[in-house]
């Protein structure tokens, strides 16, 4: 399925809105518009000589052009790499560069970086800047106007290709391998194949998406859903309030989420939380970070059991997923593996047993790459052909996954394994505290000691009494050498909007000279 066969069937009902929470307004598409737009551009970017296998980065805001711009490059064979409005030029440039654009569409709220990466990314072509005029750039609106609304002729499927979050590191991209099949081609898009059975979405599907586009579930979701024919419902930058009265607004049937908008939607007043008709919803679904045992609790006794959690990640080597119930009956998992098979192995690449926790790895036949990064592609490979992201955790006796951590983190104390996890969701449980963040600091003799940075709830608050409360908070529940020695507060974490912590920022402040190494 394609967005041309649901323009055909119902022309004006809409593929997405796009909510702005600041001002309340919604900027309504349909799938008529959808087809004919993303044909436009489709006929652009052939007639400026591209073609199956070439590559759009796209660098924008959630707005109303965004999918348009998905969709003409998924329904002419190339590859679409969309790219964090968070970033510097810098770090754009390097993406666009990488990855092997030749065209790029940004807009011009982004038009500070996309003035900027002109003269680094030589190799672009083809300059798109959607509502408004900057140098370099041709207009978008007028370039694509004089082009035929209708479809390519022999169209086939192309691909995105995304570039890791950077939380350890330089971005690195996904580059699966097209496969030349026609646009609309069924079981392509492995999505679908699995939000229908798992979560119920179809046609009559209305799905509310708070992140950005151009993180990978987002994207995924939203093109399923054009797949399908549903609504999706996208909001400019996620508002807990504004989130609830979307629900009801336009009677919302799922919901993307991740844990760090559970917490700020349970910190909600009671007032504003019980406020709003949520009854509409069928199913609410979150991954991309772990989510704590207490803060799920309290989510599924507020809306009940329609509660899904999956994990997975840009690379697609992995997926499990879980229901309320199961979540219920197998508290912190994150689920069973589906249509793979997980592993925890040793450090000797050993199978561990039940309850023991090693590196999670995944017989799934996926064979993603890292584009321009061979070395890093081979070190997630062991001889029998499973991968690995470096995740740590563990499977129960009924085959349920636990993550206990990324390697990357894991804070050595006097010779003593800390996975920081733990204490970060002990300390999202204290009301005072808005977000947190663990990690080993130098120490003169254990080697490192653990470390947190609190987001408190009221700036007021933070100080030496909170910190000693929150140090108390800890040692209640959990042993003393998982828990922080001391707390730094800061106003904001650097959090992805996608719910992914920057931990790495954050790490080498406290690590001058390893920066480098770590």
């Amino acid at each position: 399925m394609h967005p041309g066969i649901h323009a055909a069937r119902h022309p004006d009902k809409d593929a997405y809105v796009v909510s702005e929470t600041a001002s309340g307004r919604a900027d309504r598409v349909s799938y008529r518009h959808l087809d004919e737009a993303s044909n436009r551009l489709a006929h652009l970017l052939h007639q400026r000589g591209l073609r199956t296998g070439d590559v759009v980065a796209i660098c924008m805001e959630n707005n109303s052009t965004f999918l348009e711009a998905v969709w003409a490059a998924q329904r002419s064979g190339l590859y679409h790499t969309a790219v964090s409005t968070r970033l510097t030029p810098d770090e754009v440039a390097f993406i666009v560069n990488d990855s092997g654009a030749s065209a790029v569409i940004a807009s011009h709220p982004q038009a500070v970086t996309a003035g900027a990466i002109v003269a680094a990314t030589p190799q672009v072509h083809t300059r798109l800047m959607v509502g408004g005029v900057v140098e370099g750039y041709e207009p978008y609106e007028e370039a694509v106007a004089a082009q035929p609304a209708e479809a390519l002729p022999d169209a086939v499927e192309g691909r995105e290709l995304l570039y890791s979050s950077g939380t350890t590191g330089r971005p690195k991209g996904v580059k699966p391998a097209l496969q030349g099949v026609a646009l609309g081609t069924p079981g392509f898009d492995s999505l679908v194949r699995l939000a229908v059975p798992l979560y119920g979405m179809g046609e009559a599907s209305v799905l509310l998406s708070p992140a950005p586009l151009y993180h990978a579930a987002p994207l995924r979701f939203a093109i399923a859903g054009s797949r399908l024919g549903g609504t999706t419902v996208v909001m400019d930058q996620f508002d807990p309030g504004a989130f609830l009265g979307l629900v009801e607004q336009y009677q919302v049937t799922h919901a993307l989420v991740v844990p760090t908008m559970f917490v700020r939607l349970l910190k909600l007043p009671d007032e504003q939380r019980l406020a709003h008709d949520l009854s509409s919803l069928q199913c609410v679904i979150h991954g991309a970070a772990p989510c704590p045992v207490a803060v799920k609790e309290k989510i599924i006794d507020w809306l009940g059991p329609i509660v899904h959690e999956y994990y997975s990640a840009t690379e697609a080597n992995g997926f499990t997923a879980c229901n309320s119930l199961e979540w219920l009956a197998h508290k912190g998992t994150v689920g069973k593996p589906l249509l793979c098979e997980a592993h925890v192995l040793d450090d000797e690449g050993r199978e561990l047993p039940a309850g023991e926790p090693g590196t999670i790895w995944f017989d799934s036949g996926t064979q993603f790459e890292y584009h321009n990064d061979a070395e890093t592609t081979r070190s997630t490979r062991n001889e029998k052909g499973w991968t690995t992201l470096g995740d740590i955790g563990h499977l129960d006796g009924d085959g349920y996954l636990y993550l206990t951590d990324r390697k990357a983190y894991l804070v050595i104390t006097g010779g003593v394994n800390v996975y920081p996890q733990e204490a970060e969701d002990v300390l999202l449980t204290h009301p005072k505290v808005m977000d947190a963040a663990v990690f080993g600091v130098p120490h003169d003799e254990l080697g490192e000691e653990v470390k947190a940075v609190v987001q408190p709830a009221d700036l007021d608050d933070a100080g030496a009494a909170l910190e000693q409360e929150l140090i108390a908070w800890c040692r209640q529940r959990l042993a003393g050498f998982k828990c922080p020695r001391s707390v730094d507060f800061e106003a904001d974490l650097p959090r992805h909007a996608t719910g992914k912590l920057y931990k790495r920022l954050l790490k080498d402040r406290y690590w001058p000279a390893h920066r480098t190494a770590r």
